[in-house]
């Protein structure tokens, strides 16, 4: 049963935590500009709300969850889409046992209350009447109301949030007063080449080197081109491709052998076609002379 707390006699059902298997690798500076933002450092001061923009893929979600851990603070996630309500971001009326209204509190509203972390994810995907709901809680009175429960919400001194927004064109514009809310705006950009090896080797523990360099030439070419695949692209490259390569085995390889490089090659090729589309095959390396 979830947690519940009453607030001006009105009793909100509180969500859960998100526990991730995420970890941010490389570009330290960017934790610490996401930490930096958060800091009090006054009794008269407030924290900032940052937000983390950059191409779908490239660690913003994974970033603001890692600083809020290092913070040691419960996380909780709010998808955002272009059907996101101004009552799905505070508190939602449920129909409960015998037909008894029962209010639950979004994951925002429930970090506001436990003094937690909220990552609204895609937060540029909302409409404008949306993120209205939202202005008192990012401004000094760090509160939200709920018409549907009628009731104010303080946040607790705790209480951190971030947003993350794609550079794509399949977005609302920002009203102005929002825009000055979110601020700073930290930039997250295609990791450098070892870094994204970094990546790719703390997510796929189990892959073969030569995938790996494979991999990593592919988005460093891709990159240079102005392609917008990202690490999680090259990710779900090598992992796929990884299963091609085990299904393939007429018998298990003997310990100690690996698959022919051009067999390699051409599974990281079939792989980056179905994922990415034909044309990305272009940015593969060639396959090695026999």
């Amino acid at each position: 049963m979830s947690e519940a707390v009453t607030i001006d006699d009105v009793t909100l059902h509180l969500s859960h935590p998100d526990e991730l298997r995420l970890e941010w690798v490389g570009q330290r500076e960017l934790m610490d500009q996401v930490l930096a933002a958060w800091l009090v450092v006054d009794q008269h001061d407030l924290p900032l709300n940052p937000r983390l923009i950059g191409k779908p893929g490239v660690g913003k979600t994974t970033l603001a969850y890692a600083a809020a851990k290092e913070l040691r603070r419960e996380v909780y996630l709010f998808q955002a889409t272009m059907d996101t309500r101004p009552e799905d971001l505070l508190v939602t009326p449920v129909i409960a046992e015998s037909n008894r209204i029962q209010y639950v509190a979004s994951s925002i509203v429930t970090a506001m209350i436990r003094g937690g972390v909220a990552i609204l994810d895609e937060g540029n995907r909302m409409s404008e009447k949306s993120w209205a709901s939202l202005a008192p809680l990012l401004d000094s009175r760090r509160y939200v109301e709920s018409i549907v429960a009628g009731v104010k919400i303080q946040a607790h001194p705790d209480f951190r949030i971030c947003a993350t927004m794609n550079d794509d064109a399949s977005t609302f514009e920002l009203p102005e007063y929002i825009h000055s809310r979110l601020q700073p705006q930290i930039l997250i950009e295609f990791p450098e080449r070892e870094e994204e090896r970094l990546i790719l080797a703390r997510n796929l523990p189990f892959a073969d080197h030569m995938i790996l360099t494979y991999v990593v030439e592919f988005l460093q070419h891709s990159h240079a081109a102005q392609e917008r695949y990202t690490v999680r692209d090259g990710i779900n490259i090598g992992r796929y491709a990884i299963k091609l390569l085990t299904g393939q085995r007429k018998v298990r390889w003997p310990r100690g052998t690996r698959p022919s490089p051009k067999l390699l090659h051409q599974c990281l090729d079939q792989a980056i076609s179905l994922i990415l589309g034909p044309d990305a095959r272009a940015y593969l390396p060639p396959a090695p002379a026999d």
